[in-house]
Order: C-alpha cells, then sequence, then structure tokens
C-alpha cells in the first residue's frame, strides 16, 4: 500500500471509540475514507460532511446486532472495497474485521486508552485478525504479546 492511493475504513461505536478514530484525522484526511458508526447525534455533529454508513445498535453481546452488522458490512465492504479498515472498537468492529479480512482489507484494531492492564471483549475478538494491532499502554504487550505500543493517541 506504500505510493499507491489507499481506501480507508473507520469502523467503531460512536463516543469515545469514535474519538480515538477521529484523532487520527492527519493520517486518513488526505485518503479516500468513509466511516461506519452507530447514527447517533455525536457522530452525526462530528463527521459533518463525511461518508457515514449507519450500523446497527445497541450492539454490545447482541447476537441480533451481531448478526444485521455482517449483512451490513458484507454490502458496505464489498460496495466500497477498502483497502485498509481500522477500529478502535468497540461492537461493530468484529462483522467488519471478519467480512474485511474475506475481502482481503488490511486490519488495523487500536486497543482504547481506557484498557491499561485487561484487554476489551472486542480486542480479543479482533487480535487474531488484525493484520496490526496497536496498544496505548506498555503493559498490554503482556496481554497481546504480537501488539505494537504507541502510546497515546491522546
Amino acid at each position: 500500500m506504500s505510493e499507491k492511493k489507499i481506501k480507508v475504513c473507520l469502523v467503531g461505536s460512536s463516543g469515545g471509540h469514535l474519538d480515538h478514530l477521529y484523532l487520527l484525522k492527519p493520517f486518513w484526511e488526505d485518503k479516500e475514507h468513509f466511516w461506519a458508526t452507530f447514527d447517533k447525534e455525536d457522530a452525526r455533529s462530528l463527521l459533518v460532511g463525511e461518508k457515514m454508513y449507519p450500523v446497527y445498535y445497541p450492539s454490545n453481546r447482541s447476537i441480533k446486532a451481531l448478526i444485521i452488522n455482517t449483512h451490513r458490512a458484507i454490502k458496505i465492504l464489498r460496495k466500497e472495497r477498502p483497502d485498509l479498515i481500522i477500529s478502535a472498537g468497540a461492537a461493530p468492529a468484529v462483522p467488519f474485521f471478519f467480512v474485511g479480512k474475506m475481502l482481503k482489507s488490511k486490519l488495523i484494531f487500536i486497543e482504547t486508552f481506557d484498557r491499561i492492564n485487561e484487554a476489551s471483549l472486542t480486542g480479543k475478538m479482533c487480535y487474531k485478525m488484525a493484520d496490526v494491532f496497536i496498544v496505548q499502554w506498555e503493559d498490554m504487550k503482556k496481554i497481546y504479546p504480537k501488539a505494537v505500543y504507541l502510546g497515546s493517541i491522546f
């Protein structure tokens, strides 16, 4: 993906997870990109003018949401064909990573800042699928040995 123009999918829940992804703006702002997140006021206000696909919520530990969001991930990712999918969680990341892996997208997962010494459920599920798994605390390398420690994105 070096010099080639890449297309990026940024997927995650609204709130803090969305904030994490938005802080990566210096990376994604000059690339073709789109968002997959909850259609909630905070997401709509932060992403004004951005291409955004709504994902189903509430999604935490919900089989119904997993099924619906897997269907949405198939539809969205087949249409958009991103080269790279980035997520900082939570639940919507799982179906997008699963489908993205099948479509040969590269996957980057960022474990959220508040995970200092314990893995998130989404992190556990995405760890083996991710091409790059990033932690923001060095101690998290004990939990995710193959992770890349980059420090805080805040």
